[in-house]
Order: C-alpha cells, then sequence, then structure tokens
C-alpha cells in the first residue's frame, strides 16, 4: 500500500467499475468535510488506512427500479427480491444483489440491483488488501436534491438523474444543444418543477436555455460536483444485507481455538464413558461369576445355570414347599393379601378365586373401575405383580408374586 497515513476518524472513500478487470479504483481520503489527498491506484496501492470505508459504484452499475411487493416480501431475504425484479433484468436471479432503497407514499418499493458476481470480485480483492467491511454507496443517490426538483449529474456526453430521495437512473447520449431522450421521456411522464444541473468536468455545461426550452421546465446550473465531497443524504447502503451474512465469514478462523478446546473435553468425556462402561461390565460379570459359584456350591446337581438368581428362587421355593413351610407365592399367603385389599368392597363381587403354580387367578362381578383399581395398586404395595385379563365381560385378575 501507499504510505500516506490516516486516523480512525478518516474516510477513505473508492469509487470503482465492477467490468474494471484491473481492479483500480479513484480513492479519496477526507477529514470531516476536508480533503486529505486523492488519486488512482491499484488495490495494493491504496493509502494506509485504520478507519471508515465507503466503495462508490458509478450510475452506470447500479440499476434502479420500482416494485409493487407483498407485505413481507422485505423480510424474506435477498433471494425473493431478486426474482422480483426477474424481468425488468431479464437474467438470472441468482447473479444480481438486489438491496431494499425504500417505500414511497404509495407503496412501491424502490430495489438496487448490482451484478453479484463482479462485486463479490472486487468484495475479495478488497478483503485481500485489508478492507473486509465498508459502506456501499450508489453515485446517483449521493447527489444532492431538494425536494420538487430532479438533480442530474453531466460530463458533456451523458450522465445520471436524482429524482427522489431513493430513486434516479443513467441517461443516454445528449450533447450542448439537445438533452438526453431518456431525460425528455422521464420528464414527460413526472413534470418536476425544474432540474438542477451539476458538472463533472469544468467546461462540459450544455445550453442551459436549450435545453430548458426542449424540456419544458427550468434547467438551473450548480456548478461542479464530485463524487468525493461530502454526502448528507445518500441513501441506505447497499451492501447492508449482503454483508448481514459477512459477520461469518471470519468467524471459524477466531472460533478454531475454542473448537479444539471443546472437541478435546468431547474426547476425553468419550474416553470416560467408555472405561466406565468396561469397569461396570467387567463388574456385573464377576457379580454373575459369583452368583453362579455360589448356586452350584448350594445345588451342585444342577445340570446348567442360566440364571442363577432366579433358578436359587425356585430351588427355595421348591424346597420350602417340600417341608411345609408357606411362601409368599403360596396359596394362603396371597389370599390374605387378598383379603385385605378386598375388604372395602362390598360384600358378593368375588365370584371365583383359583391357584395354580404360584398364580392366583380372581373374578369380579360388577366391581367399578375406581374400585378395581384401588384394589390393584393395594395388591401392588403389598409387594404382588397384578395383571387384568383382557377381552373378558368379568373384572378378572391374574396375581402373583413380583
Amino acid at each position: 500500500m501507499a504510505t500516506t497515513m490516516s486516523t480512525v476518524n478518516t474516510l477513505l472513500r473508492l469509487r470503482i467499475t465492477l467490468r474494471d478487470e484491473a481492479l483500480r479504483c479513484e480513492w479519496a481520503l477526507l477529514d470531516n468535510e476536508r480533503m486529505l489527498s486523492m488519486g488512482e491506484a491499484a488495490l495494493a496501492d491504496l493509502p494506509t488506512h485504520q478507519g471508515r470505508v465507503e466503495v462508490v459504484l458509478p450510475a452506470a452499475d447500479v440499476f434502479i427500479t420500482t416494485q409493487a411487493l407483498p407485505e413481507n416480501a422485505r423480510t424474506q431475504g435477498e433471494a425473493v427480491l431478486a426474482y422480483a425484479v426477474e424481468e425488468q433484468t431479464a437474467g438470472d436471479p441468482q447473479t444480481n444483489q438486489v438491496s431494499w432503497l425504500g417505500v414511497d407514499h404509495s407503496g412501491m418499493h424502490t430495489l438496487a440491483v448490482v451484478d453479484k458476481l463482479a462485486l463479490q470480485r472486487w468484495r475479495t480483492a478488497l478483503a485481500a488488501v485489508g478492507v473486509r467491511s465498508f459502506v456501499l454507496r450508489c453515485e446517483t443517490l449521493m447527489l444532492p436534491r431538494a425536494d420538487a426538483t430532479w438533480s442530474m449529474a453531466w460530463n458533456g456526453i451523458d450522465g445520471f438523474v436524482r429524482s427522489a430521495d431513493h430513486d434516479g437512473w443513467a441517461t443516454d447520449c445528449g450533447d450542448s444543444q439537445h438533452p438526453p431522450v431518456s431525460l425528455l421521456l422521464a420528464v414527460a411522464q413526472h413534470s418536476p418543477d425544474a432540474i438542477t444541473l451539476y458538472s463533472l468536468i469544468p467546461g462540459c455545461k450544455p445550453d442551459l436555455c436549450a435545453w430548458s426550452t426542449q424540456l419544458g421546465i427550468p434547467v438551473n446550473d450548480a456548478g461542479a460536483w464530485h463524487w468525493y465531497l461530502p454526502v448528507s443524504n445518500a441513501g441506505p447502503d447497499l451492501s447492508q444485507q449482503a454483508q448481514r451474512w459477512q459477520f461469518f465469514d471470519g468467524l471459524l478462523p477466531r472460533l478454531r481455538p475454542a473448537l479444539w478446546l471443546v472437541a478435546c473435553a468431547l474426547l476425553f468425556l468419550g474416553a470416560a464413558i467408555a472405561i466406565d462402561q468396561i469397569r461396570l461390565e467387567s463388574e456385573q460379570r464377576e457379580l454373575s461369576a459369583q452368583m453362579t459359584a455360589r448356586f452350584r456350591s448350594v445345588f451342585p446337581d444342577a445340570v446348567a445355570v442360566i440364571n442363577p438368581a432366579l433358578q436359587m428362587q425356585r430351588q427355595l421355593t421348591g424346597l420350602r414347599q417340600l417341608n411345609g413351610i408357606a411362601d409368599n407365592s403360596d396359596f394362603l399367603p396371597m389370599l390374605q393379601h387378598l383379603a385385605q385389599a378386598t375388604q372395602s368392597l362390598p360384600a358378593g363381587l368375588l365370584r371365583s378365586v383359583s391357584w395354580e403354580g404360584g398364580r392366583m387367578t380372581v373374578e369380579f362381578v360388577g366391581i367399578s373401575d375406581s374400585d378395581g383399581l384401588q384394589m390393584q395398586a393395594r395388591l401392588q404395595l403389598a409387594g404382588l405383580r397384578v395383571e387384568q385379563s383382557p377381552g373378558s365381560a368379568a373384572f378378572i385378575l391374574i396375581i402373583s408374586l413380583a
């Protein structure tokens, strides 16, 4: 870059042409309203700058149009706006960046269309020289304007017009005696009170009387105007919508240390879970081996040991029955639990009770749903498993040891 220095309070304004393959631009370094320096250079030769940056697009590079849009069209994003101007641009909507500029009193929305691919090429080049954030301006909307009048910039051959706060266009060619045809047609359609003419090049002022006669309105000379002059009402930032997502462009490098910490933490957590799982499986195998050894020491005649806890319970139950010792799964203990659970029910509801192999089947008639639920709850509190037999008109419960 050039050695020209600046402070954080200065403004570096660049005027670029999107179709310029050489990526050269005009530049001006401003301190409030005071010009510090200016020139023309490649991006690599721009002055070293620490303050704000504005990029100005020529009027010919920005197509401004008005459209009638749904109320929520603006919030739907740039893609929806690009399709809204598809007929006017006669091109692929994916190649256009469309920015919302404003809405007039009649509800018409003003949109600015820019070549997205060409603009992205400039963004990449500017980022390479350290300019990653900037305000994007349209030269058309930087032209001073008074109410009820139009402003026009003229270079002796063609120019551009600002017809409203958010509207304007680039004109076709004309000469000192004849205004551009596009200007004649626009004035005939909209009838502004007057046109204020600014000269872009010294000595390029046309014959104002001849223009006024042909246009039918006064054309007043306002002197010289340049793109680097201070701007009071330049419209919205054209890159505002596009740069809304550029916050994420450099986010990954900044988050890389935090992502590494998260990855390491997840790795250690996964290793700890795996180690704990291996430890629990080892303890489970050891406990199962101890239970199997204990079962074989008590019942050495067992052919196979599949579930030592369940087999031990069954063997103990069999031994109790052989020795006449009551078990919780026997008929009398279970009948006692049933009597306690049904003591609050009206008499005559119990139809039958049967017991076989540690399972008691009880049939009720005329019992209400609430009484049945309360009875099941009491039996379960007593440590019994209660199942209701489906598909029967009677209320049948199958009770067994839990």
